[in-house]
């Protein structure tokens, strides 16, 4: 009677210690000595201690979610240790960007857990553009998905209820091609 329990434990203890290492891998640091645990989004942008620095979150980060400076924490990798490829380091990689996935505290930031906020939102009425030399051809339509700058996303004619595709532009307006 005693061998089950004692096996149900030893299989959920190594079920958990997989579910930590596949989770996420920990960033090996130590904390700046110029640091402290409240330290402004201003000086986490200016301070750049030398050798190879890293932002972590210093609390969790829910997908969706926006991410602030106030939430990263700035640490200095230990001696011998390297930062994985693809995992952002600076500030400007993640200031006002959206999680895409939960970030826990005291882990990397893979750059593809986040990306860029949205311009234009699913269903939100924009303008689309055809142009081509010196014809323009604007129509409103509604987004049927939403999209950052650059990204290519669907939408519906208004009038005619034709389904277009085209690119997401700086100001919020959708700029479709002939095809």
């Amino acid at each position: 009677m005693m061998a089950m329990p004692i096996a149900c434990s030893a299989f959920r203890r190594t079920a958990l210690v997989l579910a930590l290492v596949a989770g996420a891998m920990p960033a090996f640091a130590q904390e700046s000595a110029n640091q402290s645990a409240d330290q402004s989004a201003t000086q986490i942008a200016s301070s750049q201690p030398a050798g190879e620095v890293v932002l972590i979150p210093n609390r969790v980060i829910y997908p969706g979610e926006t991410i602030e400076l106030a939430a990263l924490k700035q640490v200095t990798l230990m001696a011998g240790k390297q930062k994985p490829d693809a995992v952002a380091t600076r500030a400007e990689e993640l200031n006002g960007k959206i999680a895409k996935r939960t970030l826990l505290p005291g882990r990397y930031i893979p750059t593809t857990a986040i990306r860029e906020a949205w311009l234009v939102e699913q269903g939100a009425a924009v303008q689309v553009f055809f142009i081509a030399g010196g014809l323009t051809i604007s129509a409103t339509a509604v987004t049927l998905q939403p999209g950052a700058a650059g990204d290519l996303v669907k939408v519906r004619n208004i009038d005619s209820g034709k389904i277009l595709s085209g690119t997401v532009m700086a100001d919020g307006s959708i700029r479709v091609s002939a095809s």
